[in-house]
Parts: structure tokens; sequence; C-alpha cells
């Protein structure tokens, strides 16, 4: 998977300092907009499972019917024992019914636990590849696709989304098929074994369900309020809780606590709304039951006083009534989780089916011996999607080992450069070169090769200090690692940790800003590529450390064409090409004295920045 500091310059950040495209919201989605296409793909998605699958649910239909059979056998048991009250019981029938129930529920048993333990396995292994699709997907969209979709929104995909329909192929199907054979076995043996016995069930049952689909309806409007409350006070803690200093600043404690209080009090009002009414389906699926029980009691005691059935015919239709109740509810709460695991197909198979960037398998052009001459001619560019243009007709050269810095106010395009220069983004017009050779005739992987990156995010992973600084950089000396700590000022506090740099960096390590700044420089001194990019690398730290780090980039850029994107003017002195750029568009370059001299833009921020000093 991509690393964050690979695609942190196409991504739509807190501390984006370029113009992004509109990035609409992509929330969790209850209800999918297209149920049959999307579980058609699901079903596809898992051809290579389909027989087995067919197996288990075969296993799931077959142990459901040996349960229908049970209380058909029960009746003929109970006939048995009730006619040889008088005259004597059968023992011999009693004995070979008894052993035939223990062979039928036994079966059951067995086909229900194997088609569990196959659709369980067929789940794991459905959810591992599209986790593993999604990885790989990752790295083959576009940066426009993360501009236009939050990182959470991505996890979230990749996470709730794939186990809940691993969830729901785990457990909906099965319990589909079993609560079908169920349903329709059980009325199909009450039909056969009385047509006025199975009309009352029927009957009983329901009236009952009708009046909880009435109650279900009215808790319906209550559950929403109760998800709105909830994502209102979560929202409400969270913001508090990352601004908790300005919050103390400015003593808006009590403003704060009273905010969440009438949060508090309205989600508590509609969750118990939601959750008195959600209560009352237990009991009413057992007053379902049980109506239906004391029914075909009261129907059956009379059809049986005027000798119409058996007592044995009660008995199995008290056990008919609760296998036809049983399933209803079985296969609302399936219909539920087929549909939320639909919506979550569906944006997993959105990410899936998302366009990819344009596949570089025949690209065969190769960088060798770079010399670093990078060349801008006539390049337009504009965001996915939007009409706006960011980048016009821009020309420029940066021959090989020049210092390039780039300035200019915010949204004016500097980091959209970057990214141009990287292809983290293609552009519409012109050509970007390397060595004289075309960007787009090149590997993607190749481009990124030739660059070291230090953006202004840091990123650092769970990992030792090691690990960190020679990320993906192959046969690296630990004096080599050792040396560039030491420029950056980094060795002595490495050397302060309880492992040194073996030392683990998780939560219980902590790392300033700046000291995570001057791990991510090192690294890039540490891997040594050819040319040099710089955003904003020295922001996060303290003004003595800035010089000390701004010597060891100065050594570290000598002989490198270096790309520096700078706010703070004083680091960029001297650069060899300043380019000054106002929305997309190149309004001076030079030299910092030559740009003085002119007393234009470049000239008037310069100044700004040492008068408010």
């Amino acid at each position: 998977m991509r690393h964050k500091e690979d695609y942190k310059f196409g991504q739509h950040s807190h501390h984006k300092k370029d113009i992004v495209p509109p990035a609409p919201g992509m929330g969790s989605v209850e209800k999918a907009k297209e149920f049959k296409v999307t579980w058609i793909k699901l079903i596809k998605y898992c051809k290579d499972y389909w027989t087995i699958m067919i197996v288990a649910l075969i296993f799931a239909a077959i142990g459901t019917v040996f349960t229908l059979i049970g209380p058909d056998k029960l009746s003929e048991l109970t006939n048995i024992i009730t006619e040889g009250i008088a005259t004597g019981i059968d023992l011999d029938g009693v004995t070979k019914i008894g052993l035939t129930l223990a062979v039928l529920y036994g079966l059951s048993w067995v086909l229900s636990l194997a088609q569990g333990l196959i659709m369980a396995n067929i789940t794991q292994r459905v959810s591992k590849r599209m986790r593993g699709d999604i990885s790989n997907k990752i790295n083959r969209l576009p940066m426009w696709f993360y501009n236009k979709t939050t990182t959470g929104d991505v996890l979230s995909r990749v996470t709730n989304d794939v186990d809940t329909i691993g969830q729901s192929l785990n457990q909906s199907i099965g319990t589909l098929v079993s609560a079908v054979t169920l349903l329709l076995g059980s009325l199909i043996m009450m039909l056969k074994t009385n047509v006025i016995m199975t009309v009352t069930a029927v009957l009983a049952t329901l009236i009952g369900f009708a009046l909880m689909m009435v109650i279900m309806g009215k808790s319906q409007k209550y559950f929403a309020r109760q998800q709105q409350h909830l994502g209102e006070i979560n929202g409400h803690i969270e913001e508090i809780y990352a601004g908790h200093t300005i919050v103390k600043a400015y003593n808006g404690e009590e403003e704060a606590k009273n905010k969440f209080v009438k949060l508090n009090n309205e989600l508590r009002e509609s969750g118990f709304m939601a959750q008195c009414l959600s209560g009352l389906m237990m009991p009413l699926m057992s007053f379902i039951g049980n109506f239906g029980y004391a029914a075909v009691c009261v129907v059956g005691a009379v059809l049986a006083m005027n000798d119409h059935i058996s007592f044995g015919v009660i008995v199995a239709f008290t056990m008919y009534v609760r296998y036809f109740t049983q399933p209803l509810s079985q296969l609302a709460q399936a219909a539920q989780t087929l549909q939320s695991a639909a919506a979550a197909g569906e944006r997993v198979f959105e990410f899936l089916e998302a366009q990819e960037m344009e596949k570089e398998d025949e690209k065969t052009t190769k960088l060798t011996d770079v010399r670093g001459k990078v060349e801008f001619e006539h390049v337009h560019f504009g965001y996915e999607g939007t009409d706006k243009t960011i980048i016009n007709d821009f020309s420029v050269t940066a021959n090989p080992g020049q210092k390039v810095a780039i300035v200019g106010p915010t949204g004016a395009g500097k980091t959209t450069l970057i990214n141009l220069l990287m292809r983290f983004h293609e552009i519409q017009s012109g050509t970007i070169k390397i060595d004289d050779i075309p960007v787009d005739k090149l590997r993607r992987e190749d481009v990124h090769s030739q660059f070291c990156m230090v953006l202004q995010d840091t990123w650092i992973f769970e990992g030792t200090v090691r690990e960190n600084l020679v990320y993906c950089t192959k046969n690296v000396s630990d004096e080599k690692v050792k040396e560039a700590c030491k420029a950056v000022g980094l060795h002595h506090f490495i050397r302060t940790l309880p492992k040194g740099y073996d030392t683990v960096l998780n939560d219980q390590v902590n790392l300033s800003a700046g000291q995570k700044q001057q791990l991510t420089i090192a690294r890039a001194m540490i891997a040594d590529r050819p040319m040099l990019i710089l955003d904003e690398a020295t922001s996060s730290v303290d003004t003595r450390t800035e010089l000390l780090i701004q010597n060891a980039m100065d050594e570290l850029m000598k002989g490198r064409t270096s790309f520096i994107i700078a706010h703070r003017l004083s680091t960029i002195k001297n650069a060899d090409l300043i380019l000054v750029m106002k929305n997309g568009d190149i309004i001076e370059s030079g030299t910092h004295d030559e740009l003085i001299e002119k007393a234009g833009f470049y000239a008037d921020l310069y100044n700004s920045q040492f008068d408010a000093a």
C-alpha cells in the first residue's frame, strides 16, 4: 500500500496550502439504492465458492426438514401412549419412535453445524479477498479520487463494510434458507395434519404480527431521531475534546456543558422511546407464540372432544405453531441484514469499480545516470470534475543541481505543481520532462524513485526508530543512519531512548512535532535520491533547530536538483531560482536579490514578514 508521504500532496487536509477540488461528503449508507444489482455482484464475487455454498445451503434445508418431521413423530408417540394407558403402552413402538427422533434431531444438528462451519470459512475467505482487493485498488486509483473521498470513508469500506458483508453471508443466507424451509414446511405439515387447526394457527399468528408491524412503524421515527442525536452528541464531544485548550483559554466550559446537557437530554428522550418500543418486540413475540398455542389448544380440544382429531395432533400443532412463528421474525431480521449488506456491498463495489490510473506495463523507458534537469513546457492543469484551471501555461526549466524555491500565497498552485512533477496527477496539456524524457513515457514508480520528499505533515509508523529512518531503502549501514541523524541534530535524543535506534515508536514514546520533522528529514538523507522535494520542511521546528537542519539540508541539496515550497522566505534566500506564483501563474522569477530589487510582489511579501517580526 502506498505510504502517506507518497500521496499527501494530492490529499485534502486541514494543512492544505493549495487549491483542491470540492470534496463531497461520503457518509455511511443505510439503505442500498440498487439492492438486486448489488447482490448479483456479491454472488458473482463469490463464484469460486458457489459449489460449496450450495452444499452448505442444502445441508441447512435438509437439517430443517429433519426438524419438521419431529412433531409428526411426536404425534404418533403421544397417540401410542394415550391409547395404551388403559390397555398397556406399546414400549417397542415408543422405543422405535424415540430412537427415530434422536436420529432425526441428531442429523439436523450435524447438518446445521456443518452448514455453519462451511459458511464461516467461506465468509472469512471472501472477506480476506475483498480486503486484499481494496488494498490493491488503493494503489491503482488516481489522486483525484482521494480529493473527493475522506480517509475515514476509505477505512470504513475496508473494515465496517467488509465486516457487514461477511456477517450477512455467514448468518443471513443460511438463516434465510432455513427460515423459508421451516415456514413452508411447517405450513405444509399443518395442512397435511388438519386444515381447521392450520387456519386457526395462521390467523392467530397474523393477528400478532399485524400488531407488531404497527409498533415497528411507530418506533422507526424514534430510532432515526436516536441516531441523529447520537451523531450530534458524538460530534460535539469530538469537537470539544479536539479544541479543549481553546475552550479553557476562553472560559467556554459552561457553554460547552450547557450544549452537552441539551444534546444529552434529546438523546435520552429519543433513546427512551426507541428502546421502550423495541423492548416490546420480544414480549410481543412471546405473546404471538402463546396466543397461537392457546388458540390451537382451544380449537384442538373442541375437535378432540368431538373425535375429529387425536390428542397427538394437538401436541404436534403446538410445535408447528412455534416453527411457523419463529421463521417469520427470522425472515424480518434477515431482510434487514441483507439490506445492510447490500448497502455495504454497494459502497465496496463503488470503490472497486472506480476509474483506475492507466496501466503502464508496456512502458520500458528508464532513467539512468540521472542529472536532474527538469522542464515544464506549457503545462495546463485543472482538477477532475471541475472547470477551473489551476495551472495556466506554466513553463520553467530547473537545471541539474539547481535549488528552486516556489513561493506564493495559499492557493497559488505550489503544491499542485509538485503533484504534477511526481505524476500524482496527470496534466491536461503540455509536457514535463526529466533529463529530456517526458514523464508520461516513464512508469510512475520510476518517477517516484528519483525524488526524496519531506512534507509539512510528518508520517511516523509503529516500528523501531531505525525502521522509520530506512523506510523502503535497502542495504543501509548503521553508520549512514547515524550520520544522517547527527546532521539533523537527532542522534543525541535517540541515544537517550531506552533501546536507542531499536526503540519502538508507539504511544509510549512521545516525539515532539520538531523531532518527527527531524526524523523525516533524516529519512530523506538516507534515501539519497537524485532530486529533492521539501514542503515547509522546517515549519514544525524551533529557530535553533531550524538553523541546524538548514545547514544539513544545504549539504543534502549539493549536487541535487531541489524544489522547495516555503512560506518562511528567510529559508530560501540562497536559492538559485525563486518562482513567485499566484493563481497558477509565475508572476515573478529570479534570485532573492534580483526580486528584492524589483520591489514587486516578492519584495512586499518578504518585507511584510520581517516588518511583522
